[in-house]
């Protein structure tokens, strides 16, 4: 029988697929179209500490194989998600990941005293990547002093039990350098890649289509971005997991980000496609690795990179 069990830190998951952070909100617009249970884990539209209403709008632009957001970090704030999202994901039975993002340091450590009382987490998701922000200094993951500064906040107040999962950006010349500092400081795993930042111009108005100017590049025009990340981590850190994601609209995708060393894959614009995509994608990985001769996921993480080692044995 197939195994399609996978882990992230300590956390145990039934499957790899899961939705994307901003994607899907905490699940509740998926729920009408498919048992939240199916995936291997909800993970929240990242949470801030106050509510948020975020960036002006227009905050969406079409790109060629993707889309542009900025939408900002709208959110509740983490006082209303904890009294109103977690207890619904709870009575779903589904497997959560809560997404949270700060403006400081000390945002991230308030953050995570709040969610260290929280039951029936399965794992934390620092986002220290967000590009939709009005301040480019509070994208902590572009410097290794500021991404590590965020994840030891986090560790130390989270305590040792709950996984921490930092959220990388590509938008940085050394991606494995940042890596290997937030596990210095204390991640248990990691998320590539964050959107890639971007810009696109009205050519009628002669101005930018997004009223933040820039914003995120998500879609399959960036999953050779999310391979190349990918890669390049578990083959500096083959110890520490990854949730894969960018630019995933089908099985082969997430195949794809799991050879090159991903443990679990989150899915995100696909969905605005088509709300079953994680599904649809979930069947199609588990065909793709059945059909490639794996009898287990574990067995197909990072195999890239064992027959680029073998190659030269032929």
């Amino acid at each position: 029988m197939f195994n399609f069990r996978t882990s992230l830190g300590q956390a145990e998951f039934q499957n790899p697929v899961f939705t994307a952070s901003g994607c899907a909100g905490s699940g509740k617009e998926l729920s009408q179209f498919f048992d939240l249970t199916e995936l291997g884990a909800i993970v929240t539209k990242s949470i801030m500490l106050k509510p948020r209403s975020g960036r002006a709008t227009p905050r969406m632009a079409e790109t060629p194989s993707g889309m542009l957001n900025s939408i900002g970090l709208q959110g509740p704030g983490i006082d209303l998600f904890l009294e109103k999202d977690i207890p619904w994901l709870r009575e779903q039975g589904a497997t959560i990941v809560v997404s949270i993002a700060g403006e400081s340091v000390e945002d991230y450590a308030v953050l995570a005293r709040k969610m260290r009382a929280v039951s029936g987490i399965s794992a934390l998701e620092v986002n220290i990547s967000c590009p939709n922000v009005e301040n480019r200094g509070q994208v902590f993951a572009c410097h290794p002093a500021t991404a590590r500064a965020a994840i030891e906040a986090v560790r130390r107040n989270i305590g040792g039990e709950l996984p921490i999962i930092a959220k990388l950006t590509p938008d940085v010349t050394n991606i494995v350098e940042i890596a290997e500092e937030v596990v210095a400081a204390g991640a248990d795993g990691l998320a590539l890649i964050n959107t890639v930042l971007g810009m696109v111009i009205d050519t009628n108005t002669m101005r930018p289509k997004l009223a933040g100017k820039t914003g995120g590049l998500s879609g399959p025009a960036i999953r050779p971005v999310a391979v190349r990340a990918i890669y390049q981590v578990h083959q500096a850190l083959p110890h520490v997991k990854i949730l894969g994601m960018g630019g995933v609209a089908s099985g082969r995708d997430a195949f794809e980000l799991i050879l090159a060393g991903a443990s679990a894959v989150s899915v995100g614009t696909a969905t605005f496609g088509n709300p079953t995509a994680v599904i649809k994608i979930k069947e199609e990985l588990q065909e793709q690795l059945i059909s490639h001769g794996f009898d287990s996921l574990r067995e197909a993480v990072g195999y890239a990179h064992r027959r680029d080692t073998n190659e030269g044995e032929l």
